[in-house]
C-alpha cells in the first residue's frame, strides 16, 4: 500500500502533555470500522522525504511510529500525541508542528470496536491507549454499561464516566473493581508490563476469555518503538 500524504491544519494542546494535531488530506481511506484504528506515521529525514518513498525497502524507510486515529473523515485526520519534553521522535515533532508541515502514513490497521451484544464494557489503559478509549466511548450509546480506568494525571472530557488514576495504580484499581453481571467485552492496552499484569488478572482471576478481550502492549518502558516491535515479532515467531 502506498504512503498517504497529509498536511498539518492546526495543533491544540488539550492537556499539559497531550498535543492534538489535525491534518488535511485527500481520499483518506481510514474508516475500517474499528475504534482502535491506527496508522504508521513516517517522519521526515532532514526535513523531507525521498522521491522514491514507496519503492524503498523497509530497512531504508523513514523512521515510523504507530499512532491511534482519534477521529477522521475522508479529508481530515486527527491524532493525539503524548509530549514529555524533547526526548523521542513523535512528541517533539507534534509540539513544534506548524500548519502546512508534511507527514506520510501507512495503514490503517485496527482490530477492536465495542461489541453491541456485550452486557457491559471494560476499557483500561494508560495515556497511549487514551485515543482509542476515547473513540470507543464516543461510539458507545449513552445507556451502555461501561467501566473505564485510565492511568493519567491529566483528565480529559469524555462521554461516560472515567476513573482517572496514577499510572502506577491502574492494576490495583482494576483488581478492586466490582464487575457487573453478564458478558463483558474488554479493551486493555498500554505499557507492556502493565498489560501483562492485567491479562493475568482478567483471565486467571476474573474468567475473561480471549474472545472477550482485546489486549496488547503498545510500548515497553525503556525501549523505543523499533526495538519494541522487533521484540514482539521475535516473541510471536518463537510461539509458533
Amino acid at each position: 500500500m502506498p504512503a498517504t500524504r497529509i498536511l498539518v491544519r492546526r495543533t491544540e494542546r488539550i492537556t499539559p502533555h497531550m498535543v492534538r494535531v489535525t491534518f488535511d488530506g485527500e481520499n483518506l481511506a481510514v474508516d475500517n470500522g474499528f475504534t482502535d484504528r491506527y496508522v504508521k506515521l513516517l517522519f521526515p529525514i532532514d526535513g523531507g522525504y525521498p522521491d522514491n518513498l514507496d519503492a524503498l525497502p523497509r530497512d531504508q524507510m523513514p523512521p515510523r511510529r504507530t499512532y491511534t486515529i482519534r477521529s477522521a473523515t475522508a479529508t481530515e485526520l486527527t491524532i493525539d500525541f503524548v509530549h514529555h519534553g524533547d526526548t523521542g521522535l513523535a512528541g517533539p515533532w507534534a509540539a513544534n508542528a506548524k500548519p502546512g508541515d508534511e507527514l506520510y502514513f501507512l495503514g490503517p490497521g485496527g482490530a477492536y470496536a465495542p461489541d453491541p451484544a456485550a452486557d457491559w464494557h471494560l476499557l483500561v489503559g494508560d495515556e497511549s491507549a487514551l485515543p482509542a478509549i476515547g473513540a470507543a466511548l464516543e461510539q458507545l450509546p449513552a445507556d451502555a454499561k461501561v467501566i473505564a480506568v485510565v492511568g493519567s494525571a491529566e483528565p480529559q472530557r469524555l462521554p461516560h464516566d472515567v476513573t482517572w488514576v496514577d499510572p502506577a495504580d491502574v492494576v490495583d484499581t482494576v483488581r478492586k473493581l466490582t464487575f457487573p453481571a453478564g458478558r463483558v467485552h474488554a479493551f486493555v492496552h498500554g505499557e507492556a508490563g502493565l498489560v501483562k499484569q492485567l491479562r493475568d488478572h482478567l483471565t486467571a482471576d476474573r474468567g475473561v476469555t480471549r474472545e472477550q478481550l482485546s489486549i496488547s502492549g503498545y510500548w515497553r518502558r525503556g525501549l523505543h518503538e523499533d526495538a519494541f516491535q522487533a521484540e514482539k515479532r521475535a516473541t510471536a515467531a518463537a510461539a509458533r
